[in-house]
């Protein structure tokens, strides 16, 4: 299939649109700490970003308690809270980029596994609470990598899994397009390397957001 027919870009927000990984590695080490467990890795906390943050932290400490979660969550959510007082900056070249992805006739949407307010909190930093199509938190629907939320995505925008195109730099962001039979595509600089990603058979990776624009652009 020719990237030609794509009409939907849906993007993953953290780590792929905006510059964030380092402020989730942090928080969820404070949150660990505070709440008595033993710091994982920042490797092993990178490698769960993109789940919904209950899923996130059962898979680092499956062993936490039901109470202990919901302690852990609330550390997680103030400390994050706090940090991004000042929003994590976008990446180079993607509001230039989406601009121009709005201007070609593109729909947009973004597929996170920010909670609803959370992702209502950047969007509205950034001014743009209403620039996507339809946007998709995990505390609203199925986490990552349950195709879920992209069925919703796609039921809203008319589009069939064929014509939508899903961005993100986690296995969780291309594992679930894979489960909702659409392609996707891997930024390396976010919470995983290019290499990771390989398995899951991104159509493209990029090492720049404007790569992206190039890719698609060719196709016009």
């Amino acid at each position: 299939m020719s990237h030609l027919d794509y009409k939907l870009l849906i993007f993953d927000w953290d780590g792929t649109l905006a510059n964030s990984i380092g402020r989730i590695v942090e928080s969820m080490h404070m949150a660990s700490t505070r709440s008595g467990f033993e710091q994982c890795s920042d490797f092993a906390v990178k490698g769960i970003i993109g789940l919904g943050l209950p899923e996130a932290i059962r898979a680092l400490y499956p062993e936490i308690g039901d109470a202990e979660l919901i302690a852990f969550r609330n550390h997680y959510a103030d400390h994050y809270i706090a940090l991004e007082a000042t929003p994590s900056p976008l990446f180079e070249g993607v509001a230039q980029s989406l601009d121009a992805f709005r201007a070609e006739g593109y729909h947009l949407a973004v597929a996170t596994g920010k909670a609803r307010r959370g992702l209502d909190r950047v969007l509205k930093a950034h001014g743009w609470e209403d620039y996507f199509d339809i946007t998709r938190a995990a505390d609203e629907t199925a986490s990552k990598p349950h195709p879920l939320m992209l069925e919703q995505i796609l039921a809203h925008c008319g589009v069939s899994p064929r014509q939508a195109l899903m961005v993100g730099d986690a296995s969780f962001d291309l594992i679930m397009a894979r489960n909702a039979g659409m392609d996707s595509v891997a930024v390396s600089y976010g919470a995983q390397s290019a290499q990771a990603l390989q398995q899951y058979e991104p159509r493209l990776t990029i090492d720049h957001f404007s790569q992206l624009q190039a890719w698609l652009g060719r196709a016009h």
